[in-house]
């Protein structure tokens, strides 16, 4: 008798090799936070505990080269993931299509959701204060489970830090867990069709 593992959830972490770049990243994402008055309006009508981008701002790598240099690094993070998950692309790649900071400060945090009309989504992580709360990962399954026992492994909790690279197809529902740290966490976060 044999038991096989069908249709597994990938999820992906690397490391954005180049501690300059990650420095420069924190600092253009400070930047931005204290420049986009209509973002902090934004994060403010919606609760969003900080400042990000996702509303704002939609033309990163072409405003700013340091975020040009983080999509030539992403583009094959992302490729290499693509790979892993068997996805048949007919030659092609996938391509950036969104990408936006996040400034979350102590105390704030992003309740589960997913990225509809995307392929791949992920973040880059940039300022890791202890304590600033993980990526919690929900298994796909959860709302089909019914009557089914519980398991030990129905959330994952990915820790990142400054460097991580997440990856993970864009349907996996996930949140960020509250900042309980005494500064801000800095992450960039991205889309890919």
């Amino acid at each position: 008798m044999t038991t096989r593992a069908l249709f597994p959830t990938f999820f992906y972490e690397g490391r954005l090799d180049d501690e300059t770049l990650v420095v420069e990243l924190a600092e253009a994402c400070r930047d931005l936070a204290a420049e986009d008055r209509a973002g902090r309006a934004w994060s403010k009508e919606h609760g969003y505990r900080g400042y990000t981008s996702y509303a704002s701002l939609d033309d990163l790598p072409q405003r700013d080269p340091r975020f040009d240099d983080l999509v030539r690094l992403l583009n094959r993070h992302v490729a290499a993931f693509a790979k892993d998950c068997g996805f048949e692309l007919g030659g092609r790649r996938l391509r950036l299509d969104s990408l936006w900071v996040n400034v979350l400060k102590p105390g704030g945090t992003h309740s589960g959701h997913i990225h509809p009309h995307s392929v791949v989504s992920g973040t880059v992580y940039v300022a890791v204060p202890p304590g600033s709360g993980a990526l919690k990962l929900e298994d796909p399954r959860l709302p089909m489970l019914m009557a089914a026992p519980g398991r030990p492994d129905t959330f994952v909790y990915a820790e990142p830090a400054v460097g991580s690279v997440f990856l993970w197809e864009s349907w996996l529902r996930h949140e960020v867990m509250p900042n309980q740290a005494k500064d801000d966490r800095i992450s960039i976060s991205f889309n890919y069709r």
